[in-house]
């Protein structure tokens, strides 16, 4: 199974940048988007489905913001919209497909970077989504949740962890989470295979930051420590141009 995360910065400006051939040549199984920005009648659906996907995604109420979507090659025996919370569901922020006993899920963490207030959204639903998971893993213990978390883990994963220390993405409590939540029974699967410095899925339009490789890892792969054993391989692909992110891809034999 060959899984890709792909925060898109919009589905319709990444269709003008060549997005379909890169998904032809990319030959997933799954493909997660975040940051769709689209309505149901502006995804691609038909464009995705000539390409051998069926397409469920979960749309903001807000025009042009935020959205995940799932493209797949094999049917699902269940989507799953949302998480049940209004305020986070109106926001178009996760989606699952069930595959036997192993979920995947596609989520778009919120960002903080706008100001205070939703910071403390973001911070409040970072504590929710915890909840969420704790309590889903009773049901589906088996899970793989890709996406963007918009948070950098550790120093490693961000070019320059002192000038960005109070940023947000970076924030002592965000990296705490994220810690948190890997050690509540989760493998960052990209640093399973990739201890190695320089790698990032997140580059700011601003100063040639991408040109010189200027970046934050805030997409992940997160793998229920269950599936560990299961992991063939992950990676980074920086040279996908569509979006200001990159994909990642997850190899794994479930």
């Amino acid at each position: 199974m060959k899984i890709i995360s792909y925060n898109v910065n919009g589905i319709r400006a990444a269709m003008k940048k060549g997005f379909m051939d890169w998904i032809n040549v990319a030959n997933a199984d799954v493909i997660c988007l975040q940051e769709t920005k689209a309505q149901g009648d502006q995804i691609p659906v038909f464009e995705f489905e000539a390409a051998g996907y069926k397409t469920y995604f979960l749309s903001a109420v807000k025009k042009g913001y935020s959205g995940v979507a799932i493209l797949v090659k094999h049917e699902p025996d269940k989507v799953v919209y949302g998480m049940g919370v209004s305020k986070y569901d109106d926001e178009g922020r996760f989606i699952r497909a069930d595959y036997g006993d192993v979920s995947v899920v596609s989520v778009y963490h919120p960002s903080g970077s706008s100001g205070e207030f939703r910071q403390a959204f973001k911070m409040q639903w970072l504590n929710d989504f915890q909840q969420y998971i704790n309590e889903l893993k009773k049901e589906r213990p088996k899970l793989i949740i890709a996406g963007d978390y918009n948070i950098c883990h550790k120093p490693i994963d961000i070019h320059d962890p002192v000038g960005n220390k109070n940023s947000s993405g970076f924030l002592p409590e965000e990296r705490e989470w994220i810690g948190e939540f890997i050690d509540s029974g989760f493998v960052d699967s990209f640093r399973a295979f990739n201890p190695e410095p320089h790698h990032y899925t997140w580059w700011s339009y601003r100063a040639n930051a991408r040109a010189n490789n200027k970046g934050w890892r805030i997409d992940y792969h997160m793998v229920s420590e269950n599936l560990k054993e299961k992991m063939q391989r992950a990676l980074i692909l920086p040279q996908a141009m569509h979006s200001d992110h990159c994909p990642i891809v997850l190899e794994i034999d479930f």
